[in-house]
Formats: structure tokens, sequence, C-alpha cells
């Protein structure tokens, strides 16, 4: 009996090693935090704000690694097709996770199948601004005048199927206009038109137009977020210019791989809650126009099944197509 209990002791011991690691002693080596997109831009910030200090939390270093390429899809599979224990994560995009699985044809991931929600990080507001030039002040004026001109007023964003080109999509349905996209290769590149006058408008993130809007080269038309921007406040949202339930915001979040044990899911929930919760990253994020969140795994997982039925119904009636 005496022997049996040691063989079978022993087994449990070989089966431990093989297995993931529990919450109480995860993580066991610096964990990677990755970034499908180039480094410098709001996403990969939003990364590197917090990846030190869930570094010191955790008890190991958090590295950054920025594996950019095909609208973030090449990174977020590298992430679906690492070993679930934790030390492999993925900074999700709204744009990639809720997106990317409707203007591609073909995905080498699945959103909901292949990833393990652990909290999204925040929330960016976007905004649509206008060229002074432009004979509407407001949101509501500005509907009005595209009605009146159906087809001739074009916006810019940062790309064919990004939130701002869904938002703007989604704008033109609920009203009824027909406003053009212009798609570019980044939103530096669509404001500069717009404050040259180029084009008359553009749907972007309060953070990279904010300054415009506050120089007088711009004019800020509304936010499309739930609540006005502590940006801009004397910006009035979407809603409050009478699109009901009319709200998007481009969000950022942290993912796991699937079949991630949940222990070890909550234990970064709480910690990356925690880190959201400092006066010093909160201040960074507010300069990248990112509201925190950190909220539950689950909080997570209903709002991008949410998100994927929006968008489904977006991107069939606009036809929009990346490849």
């Amino acid at each position: 009996m005496t022997r049996f209990r040691s063989v079978v002791a022993l087994l449990l011991g070989s089966l431990a090693l093989g297995m993931p690691a529990h919450a109480q002693d995860y993580p066991v080596r610096a964990v990677r935090l990755i970034v499908p997109f180039a480094a410098g831009g709001v996403t990969d910030t939003s990364a590197r704000v917090i990846a030190d200090r869930l570094g010191v939390r955790l008890g190991h270093q958090v590295v950054v690694e920025n594996r950019p390429g095909a609208s973030g899809n090449i990174g977020t599979e590298q992430v679906a097709r690492s070993a679930p224990d934790g030390h492999t994560l993925l900074l999700g995009f709204d744009g990639t996770m809720v997106i990317n699985p409707h203007v591609f044809q073909k995905l080498p991931f699945d959103t909901l199948k292949d990833f393990a929600p652990v909290t999204k990080l925040g929330d960016a507001t976007l905004i649509l601004v206008a060229h002074p030039s432009l004979p509407a002040n407001t949101l509501r004026e500005l509907i009005a005048y595209a009605k009146s001109k159906p087809g001739t007023l074009s916006y810019g964003t940062s790309g064919t199927g990004g939130t701002p080109h869904l938002a703007g999509e989604m704008l033109n349905q609920v009203a009824g206009i027909d406003l053009l996209h212009i798609p570019y290769k980044g939103g530096g590149q669509a404001i500069g038109d717009v404050v040259g006058g180029q084009i008359p408008l553009v749907f972007t993130a309060v953070a990279t137009a904010q300054q415009y809007v506050k120089a007088g080269k711009l004019k800020a038309l509304g936010v499309s977020s739930a609540k006005r921007s502590t940006s801009l406040p004397e910006t009035p949202t979407f809603v409050e210019n009478g699109l009901a339930n009319f709200v998007v915001d481009s969000w950022v979040g942290v993912f796991a791989p699937a079949k991630t044990p949940a222990a070890i899911v909550n234990r970064l929930q709480l910690e990356l809650a925690a880190v959201l919760r400092e006066p010093a990253v909160r201040e960074r994020y507010a300069v990248l126009g990112i509201e925190p969140v950190g909220n539950t795994p689950e909080e997570f997982a209903a709002q991008i099944r949410a998100d994927l039925a929006r968008w489904a119904l977006v991107v069939r009636q606009a036809n929009i197509r990346v490849d």
C-alpha cells in the first residue's frame, strides 16, 4: 500500500510539472505582452504605460514586444497559438478583435474561440471634426447640410476597416446621409489634410484632434462616446445631438490564449485593475485620450460579443472589405 501511494504521488508530481502554473505560483518567468502594431502609436503606448507597473505586482518583468503586420492579425495569431499558461498575453485592439473578423475574408484566429478576455484597459473617445470653412457648427447642422448635398461631403480616417471608418458608416446609416470615406495610412495624415482644407471632415481619436480644436484650426462637431470628453468638455456627444444610442468608442484590452486557467486570468485582471487605479497611470492614459476601465473578464467578454454583432451589421450594409 505504501509503495502504491508512493507511485501515485510520483505520477501526480510528474503531471504537475507539465501543467500550467496556478495563480499562487504564477508567473514563473517574464511575461510577454504582444502588441500587434508598430512601436510609437497609441495602442503600443497604452501597453507600455502598464507593463512596468504590472511587472512589479506580478514579481516578474512584463516585456512589451511589437509584432506588427496585416492590420494586427500577425501578432494576434501569435498569441492565439501560444501556450495557455499566462506568460504570453495580447494587447488587443477593437479594430483587430471585433472588426477584422468582418472585413477580412479569412483570418488566422477566431476572437471568441482562441482567446480568454482578461480586462478592458480603457476606451479611447472618437470625435468628428471639421475644417472651419464647413458651414456646419454642430452634428445636427452637419446632418442637415449633408442631406442637402448628398454624396458630396467626404470624411477621412486612419484607414479602411478601422473603428473611425465604421463609426462614419454607422453615422451614414443612422442619420440617412451619404458621407464619402477617404482612407489614409494613419490618423496624422488625415488630420493634416483636414487642417489644410483638402477634405472637410475627419473621424479620429480625441487625442489626435484636441490640439487643433483648442487652437481654433478645426471645429469639433461631436464625440461618439457615452459622455463628454474630459479633454474637450464643451463638445456634445452624438446622443446629445439627437442620435439616440449612438455610442462608439475605440478600446484596448488584454487577452490570454484560450484555455488559460481561470485562476491565472482572474489574477491578471485583479492586478491590471489595481494598476489602472494608480494616479500616474491614469494621468498617462488621460494624455493618450483613454478612459481607464479594468472590468471583469465576463464583462469584457460580453462587450466583445455585442461589438462583433453590431459591426457585422454595419460592415454588411456598407459592403466593406479589406482583402
